[in-house]
């Protein structure tokens, strides 16, 4: 029955979407996709990548995700780190599992974020 990922949803406050730009954009290097029109008004931002689309939709009233997370992988975790604690991004080393090393952070609205690498 299914047979993709179409996108993966995260909440973010009214009038974060600068930071939601700056952060996923600017930082994590992901391109901006145009909402539909009939959305725009909702406010939140979508971003896409090779592979992954993420929506950030504005939620009131706003309560962070502190476990539920997306898994970003990455090509080269050690490099990744460096440029988000660069940037003032702590990252959390955690467990690493069977071909994979991982790595936590929250977002600029307290959601978890996980940046991996197989390995």
């Amino acid at each position: 029955m299914i047979f993709d990922l179409h996108h993966v949803q995260l909440a973010m406050p009214q009038g974060g979407e600068a930071a939601a730009r700056g952060f996923y954009g600017d930082l994590l290097g992901l391109e901006e996709e145009a909402k539909p029109e009939a959305l725009k008004e909702r406010g939140g931002v979508w971003f896409r990548a090779p592979g992954l689309r993420l929506h950030l939709g504005v939620e009131t009233p706003f309560v962070p995700a502190r476990k539920a997370h997306p898994a970003f992988r990455v090509a080269d975790l050690d490099a990744a780190v460096a440029g988000l604690e660069k940037a003032g991004v702590a990252c959390r080393p955690d467990i690493d599992l069977p071909g994979l090393r991982r790595v936590y952070l929250a977002d600029p609205f307290g959601n978890r974020i996980e940046i991996c690498q197989a390995v």
